[in-house]
This record gives structure tokens, sequence and C-alpha cells, in this order.
């Protein structure tokens, strides 16, 4: 018999716990070329490895209180993790949505930088990638990328606005959002003082907690890019050739 679904640890009304998973492995992030190769709105799916990923992050959170719902951005890498974790947990209430999607990567998507260049000279001539990709440069992140991509702050407000929706209307209980690296990371740093410069790795599958106020809008990140169930199963030790990484 599946576990009902249970109030945030907290035992606080107040609070939605969120639990942020971010998705398995794809081949695009296995060929190590992740870092200047964008996959951003792009529809790759889970390979073999990402599956298992999510096989196991999902048995770990069966073991956990039985989340209300589950919301996943609707890109195939996202979407297939998500109904993963679904149908392990016993959790028939899924939502796919847009805005839990990736950052718009514009001309870079699918492509390398050099790549992106080279088909669009006039467009980065004089563009510095890690400024407008990392949000190093703190008048970087209003920039949006060429070609219809978004700013980081853009980024942001997506991202964080439909956490905060989902917290209204879960008050008290657990849910499970499944989204991508980029997107994890604006609203980690949400919970950020301003002008912080810390700087995160969100490995495929890890989990990131939240405990969001449905009547403040205060957020408390709890845990930050957790993968011991990948570690407790050997996964680790053979993501990307065997040195462990994740991007």
């Amino acid at each position: 018999m599946s576990p009902t679904p249970a109030a945030a640890p907290s035992g606080d009304k107040e609070f939605t716990e969120v639990v942020v998973v971010r998705h398995g492995e794809t081949s695009w992030n296995a060929s190590r070329i992740v870092q200047i190769l964008q996959q951003g709105q792009m529809d790759p799916e889970l390979n073999e490895i990402g599956r298992e990923q999510a096989l196991v992050v999902a048995h770990r959170l069966s073991k956990e209180a039985k989340p209300a719902a589950i919301y996943s951005s609707d890109l195939k890498r996202a979407a297939e993790t998500a109904e993963i974790i679904a149908k392990v947990c016993g959790v028939t209430n899924l939502v796919l949505n847009e805005p839990l999607r990736e950052r718009h990567m514009g001309y870079l998507q699918g492509l390398k930088w050099d790549d992106a260049v080279n088909k669009n000279p006039d467009v980065f001539r004089g563009s510095d990638i890690f400024k407008i990709t990392e949000g190093s440069d703190p008048d970087s992140r209003n920039q949006e990328l060429p070609g219809g991509g978004e700013s980081l702050n853009q980024l942001n407000q997506r991202c964080v606005s439909y956490l905060n929706k989902i917290a209204q209307e879960h008050s008290g209980e657990r849910v499970v959002v499944v989204s991508h690296g980029a997107a994890i990371l604006e609203l980690c740093r949400h919970t950020d003082p301003p002008n912080s410069s810390i700087r995160r790795n969100i490995p495929n599958t890890s989990l990131n907690v939240f405990r969001v106020s449905s009547v403040t809008r205060r957020w408390i990140l709890e845990r930050c890019g957790d993968v011991s169930h990948l570690d407790e199963n050997g996964i680790l030790k053979n993501s990307f050739g065997g040195d462990g990484s994740s991007a």
C-alpha cells in the first residue's frame, strides 16, 4: 500500500517542501563537451545511464514522504525522469510544464561556442562566452543571448515565479520538481544574499531541497547537489567513463 501524501517534515503548514531533481544523464552530457555544447531547450533523451540514475533517485524518494504531486519540464530528458519517479513513488498527479525548461540558449543551442561564432560572426564578435552564459559579471545577468535566448535574470524570474505558484497550491505539503542544471542554479541563487558569488555543482539526478513559504514567499535552501543515492549504488563510478563527474 502506497503511503499517503505527507505534510512538509517541518510540520509548518505555511511552508511547502519542494524537492528539485535534475534530470538524468543524456548522451550530450556524456559527450564531455557539455561545457561548450549547449543543450538549452533542445530535446535529447536520457541515455541508459540516465535512466538508471532516474530509477535510483526514484527508489530513494519512494522511501521518503510521498509527494502530493510531481511537476516537470516538458523536455524529454526531464519528463522521462519525472515519469520514472512518479511510477516508482505511486504518484498519479504528474504535471509537465514549459516554465521548468532549461534556459533558452539562442544561437548557442546544440552548438559548440566556436561553431556558433563561425555561423553567426557578426552576432558574437567581441562577446565573452563565460560572462553571458554564467553571469560572472553582474551586468551580464540582463544580457539576452542572441537568437532569441534568455538572460539569466529572465530565467530566474520564470523559474522562481513558477515555484512560488507551486508552493501556493501545495502549502504544507511535499512536492517533487524535475528541471535542468541552469534553471536549478537560479533557484538556488534565489536563496543567496544579494551580490553573492556562491558557486554550486548540480549533478544529474541530484536532490536540491527547498522550503518555500506560501504566505511570505520566503525561500530556505536545505540541501543542494545531493547524489548520495548514486554513490551508494556505484553509478557515479560509471558516469562519464568512470571519474564520477557529472554535468
